[in-house]
């Protein structure tokens, strides 16, 4: 079966976003010629830029600052095929035995179950809180603004576009499950109650922080993968550490190993990682 007979697999919303780490073999590299090197070089340019002209189709790439890996990459797009097959031309890309996979994570992006609705805006805050009538024409003008900005919020969650901050976090998480912290035992206002809390130390970070959130039940080993984008890592220090306090956390939050790099053009990767 060729490539072109393949059916799509586009999720119904949303994209599928792949992590992928690797090291790099230093010894197998010194043995090729520098002709090879060139032509090694130029072939995972040209495949990011075929990657990044692909539609709705994004590709980070970045240097890791710890020797769990070398290079990473993040690769958004729609069609699951179509990621696998980017995934397995990176990872031949410099060549046979040249790039090894040392961590990759599968998610896709989705909206948030805990989401604030129109018609809990309107009763929680608008008449709840700020004392508005309903139909009045301040209340119709809150309300509309609020959906507005959902709308915007929604569109980043599902298709995100990503900026091209130099601190790059990512880490794997799930919610516990054992006794009295079992997350999926809790009724949905409980959660929702707690994620409200979260959401709120997040704000605080508007603008240091672009944290996009890319659900994995039933296609990685854990629940959901984390990115973070910022321009200092202080900000992601303090993130991650003001969240730990937060109940929803502290309860119920298990956390798989955390990846920081640093987003940079592929030239400058090339020099970084002594390729």
């Amino acid at each position: 079966m060729s490539e072109s007979t393949i059916s799509p697999l586009v999720p119904r919303e949303g994209w599928h976003v792949m992590h992928l780490f690797y090291q790099i073999d230093h010894s197998q590299w010194s043995i090729l010629g520098d002709d090879e090197k060139r032509a090694a070089k130029t072939r995972l340019t040209e495949l990011v830029q075929e990657i990044r002209a692909t539609k709705d189709t994004h590709l980070l790439t970045f240097s890791i600052a710890t020797p769990k890996a070398d290079i990473g990459f993040m690769l958004l797009t729609p069609d699951l095929q179509v990621a696998n097959a980017f995934e397995k031309q990176l990872t031949l890309s410099l060549g046979p035995e040249i790039l090894s996979p040392a961590y990759s994570y599968l998610s896709q992006t989705e909206r948030s179950e805990y989401t604030t609705s129109s018609e809990q805006y309107a009763k929680e805050t608008l008449i709840g809180e700020k004392g508005l009538t309903e139909g009045s024409p301040e209340f119709e003008q809150a309300l509309k603004e609020f959906d507005e900005r959902m709308e915007h919020y929604l569109k980043h969650r599902l298709y995100p576009v990503l900026p091209d901050w130099p601190v790059v976090c990512f880490y794997p998480m799930s919610k516990r499950r054992s006794g009295a912290d079992n997350w999926y035992s809790l009724d949905f206002e409980a959660r929702r109650e707690f994620m409200s809390g979260h959401a709120r130390v997040g704000r605080h970070y508007s603008g240091r922080i672009l944290q996009l959130i890319t659900g994995s039940t039933g296609l990685d080993e854990h629940e959901w993968g984390v990115t973070l984008l910022a321009k200092d890592t202080i900000d992601i220090k303090a993130i991650v550490y003001e969240m730990r306090f937060d109940e929803v956390s502290a309860r119920f939050a298990e956390f798989g190993d955390f990846y920081i790099g640093m987003q940079l053009p592929l030239d400058q990767l090339f020099r970084r990682v002594c390729l």
